[in-house]
């Protein structure tokens, strides 16, 4: 029997009528040669949380050099942009970030966009607390799909906040078309203030996806338990490990979870046998040089740049303007 014979007895996915585009999604990476699942699936409430424990791990370098370099040009951030401006966040997660920038720049309007709904309404609903005069909305939206803002939603002087190096969760390619569908988003006079993490030493991008806690482990394998109640498989996940490493030629760090034995998933409709070894590729990281990334700003149509990093040159802020 050939491997291509073998793999269809080990992969199946009928589709029952009831099955939402989401679980075709899931079901698909699964079943493919190489198995995978989005990193979007990673941010349930659960792993929203360790997400934001991961943030202050002393390996996790890119939020606390981010806010630093926020900080230390705070000023020269906040002239380029100007007061007033209708802010909206791209996976808005906590808003604590925009919260810092909200001090710098008084919007009169914020709108936080995150595929975590639940999550970024609580921290919405604690961002009014501290600003009750600003106009607030919540969008729950995929950055893969289209997203639509309410009607309301002031037209002029857009500034998109995209923080947290979260563009290198795409690929290259894809990344530029996020960042086009956020130019058409912004309109023109519209501005996009974005962290970017760039290209460093091995041991130390490793060390931030392998921290010693094992945060990050249980962050990447609680995507198992999300799909178990998404698409209602059967995922052990004493029989996984987590697995993260850079991958030079590709300038991106990779996370894996691999099976710890030989493994049968079933979901409804469908299962899969996973060997000893095998893996499933679960997010990328890319890290950018400043010019690749800068190219791929004036791609995306995006013109006049600023550009600040930290003394290491580990991370970047680019302010661009449509």
């Amino acid at each position: 029997m050939n491997d291509a014979s073998l793999y269809s007895l080990l992969a199946t996915r009928e589709r029952p009528s009831d099955r939402s585009p989401n679980d075709e999604e899931i079901i698909a990476g699964l079943c493919a040669a190489q198995a995978e699942i989005s990193p979007k699936y990673f941010y349930d409430l659960q792993g929203s949380a360790l997400f934001e424990r991961i943030t202050g791990l002393p390996e996790y370098y890119p939020t606390r050099t981010e806010m630093a370099i926020m900080s230390e040009y705070a000023g020269d951030i906040a002239g380029s942009i100007g007061d007033g401006a209708t802010l909206i966040e791209f996976g808005a997660g906590n808003c604590e970030k925009a919260r810092a920038l909200c001090a710098l720049i008084e919007p009169k309007c914020f709108v936080a966009v995150d595929i975590a709904s639940d999550f970024v309404r609580d921290a919405a609903n604690g961002l009014r607390c501290t600003y009750p005069a600003l106009d607030i909305h919540v969008v729950s939206a995929d950055l893969e799909d289209e997203i639509e803002l309410p009607a309301d939603v002031p037209r002029g002087q857009r500034l998109g906040f995209y923080p947290g190096s979260s563009i290198g969760n795409f690929e290259p390619e894809q990344a530029l078309r996020l960042l086009r569908r956020i130019r058409g988003l912004l309109g023109e006079g519209g501005a996009l203030l974005i962290g970017v993490d760039l290209v460093k030493d091995e041991a130390v991008l490793e060390a931030a996806y392998n921290d010693a806690a094992g945060v990050t482990a249980a962050f990447n394998l609680n995507v198992l338990r999300h799909l178990n109640r998404l698409i209602g498989s059967d995922f052990d996940l004493r029989d996984w490990r987590h697995r993260a490493f850079f991958n030079r030629a590709k300038s991106r760090i990779e996370m894996h979870l691999d099976a710890a034995v030989d493994a049968r998933v079933g979901w409804l409709g469908g299962k899969r046998f996973f060997r000893r070894g095998e893996d499933i590729h679960t997010e990328n990281s890319y890290k950018y040089a400043l010019g690749d990334f800068a190219r791929m700003l004036e791609l995306a149509g995006f013109a006049q740049q600023f550009c600040w990093t930290d003394p290491k040159q580990w991370f970047a802020v680019f302010l661009a303007r449509v």
